[in-house]
């Protein structure tokens, strides 16, 4: 259905003239005006919305930041503090900054598990899941050095720790770490690397993300029978149907972000960042951002370092591969009882690995008494790490061969008209 013929009409000789050697309006026109979208998409349809409205807060924020912001260690968390206190609105400039990393990060996993319940990965969007996967790479890269930027205790020793893991890797690890640092150790020439990439970074994800809109317009929309549409009867313009809908969903979006920035600022942070990098003194628990507290888990479930760093980046290199290892004729959880069970397990084993990676390792999850048997994070960390391979390369795959699915309607208008001649009806 994405294949439609344009409907767009020049009105005035500018934009017959314009439309005649870059029609620029009717790409416009025909992508987001007239463009056909599933009848039947509900509220996790906007997060797609949702991400385009962060990404562009954070490059408009992260430009303003770099203005005032100097890449030297003697100086940089100075003048993170100068920002807050002394440029005009930077505290909220800062904090809008800081928080919207949260932010996107909620905004893209329930975006991935949205598309991973409904089979959005499924031929014909194979490309399009994969475009998606390069833009969270990109994402948790660029959240990494902006992170390191603010040159508190935990940014400097997470800085440590995390590059010091790319030396792990044979043959080019060794070097990748030297090219990271600048030098021999993280220091100045490192925060300067860190700094470049950083603001590099988000124009790279946004150049991603125009070909992920690009695939998206040429697959067409999924949507939550996975039916592909059949008919004009199964589809409706984008405007005004879905842009209302996914305007709602961003304003309530807003709402929230907005709680964060204005009552709860430091909440999604850690308390030893307003501590000034210290070489000299480890924090107890070096711990990264909460979003990526489930790798981190994978990464210390593996007692050898190597192997460790192998499973934390295989765990993030499986969702790459995931068109061709579900083996489900059927695109739908909803039409999946047992695949559902499964996926809510895969939850909640998420969940799981988040606390672990926020935990000490050796201490107890549970124990049986003062002294007795009980099980430490660590444990329950190689628990989770089990769990997430063996959803991707068992349950997947495997899972299809056994399973019993319901019944899935022909076309996408069907249960939606159904249900509302019932409503009628009654």
């Amino acid at each position: 259905m994405s294949a439609h013929t344009s409907s767009y009409e020049p009105k005035t000789g500018v934009t017959r003239w314009l439309d005649s050697r870059l029609p620029i309006l009717r790409l416009a026109h025909d992508s987001f005006v007239d463009y056909p979208t599933p009848r039947n998409l509900n509220y996790w349809w906007t997060f797609g919305a949702i991400l385009s409205f962060m990404l562009g807060m954070q490059i408009v924020t992260g430009i303003v930041l770099a203005m005032h912001y100097v890449p030297n260690t003697t100086l940089a968390f100075a003048s993170v503090e100068h920002i807050m206190r002394d440029v005009n609105y930077g505290w909220l400039v800062r904090y809008l900054h800081a928080n919207g990393a949260s932010m996107f990060f909620i905004a893209v996993y329930i975006h991935m598990l949205r598309g991973l319940y409904y089979g959005s990965y499924k031929a014909p969007r194979e490309v399009l899941w994969i475009l998606g996967c390069v833009i969270y790479l990109l994402m948790m890269a660029t959240g990494f050095l902006g992170y390191a930027l603010v040159w508190g205790q935990m940014s400097f020793h997470g800085a440590v720790v995390i590059t010091n893991l790319f030396g792990a890797l044979p043959l080019v690890g060794e070097s990748i770490r030297t090219w990271l640092w600048g030098g021999f150790s993280v220091d100045n020439a490192t925060l300067n690397r860190f700094f470049s990439l950083h603001y590099l970074l988000p124009f790279m994800i946004a150049g991603v993300v125009i070909l992920h809109i690009w695939a998206l317009h040429v697959t067409g929309q999924n949507n939550p029978i996975g039916v592909e549409p059949k008919s004009k009867a199964d589809t409706v313009n984008f405007t005004p149907y879905a842009t209302v809908k996914d305007g709602f969903g961003v304003a309530l979006f807003a709402v929230m972000f907005g709680f964060f920035v204005f009552y709860m600022p430091n909440a999604l942070g850690h308390p030893d960042n307003y501590i000034p990098a210290n070489p000299l003194v480890t924090p107890k628990h070096i711990v990264p951002e909460w979003y990526y507290l489930p790798f981190y888990a994978i990464l210390r479930a593996v007692p050898n370092k190597l192997m460790g760093v192998l499973a934390m980046f295989g765990s993030i290199g499986v969702l790459f591969v995931l068109p061709w290892l579900d083996t489900s004729k059927v695109r739908s959880m909803r039409f999946r009882p047992q695949a559902q069970i499964f996926f809510v397990l895969f939850l909640l084993n998420a969940l799981l690995l988040g606390f672990c990676g926020a935990n000490p390792p050796d201490e107890f999850l549970f124990r049986v008494g003062a002294e007795g048997p009980g099980l430490t994070w660590v444990w329950a960390s190689r628990i989770g790490l089990a769990y997430w391979f063996g959803y991707f390369l068992l349950v997947m795959p495997f899972l299809p061969l056994f399973e019993k699915t319901r019944p899935v309607p022909d076309t996408i208008s069907s249960p939606v008209l159904s249900g509302a001649a019932t409503a009628e009806k009654a």
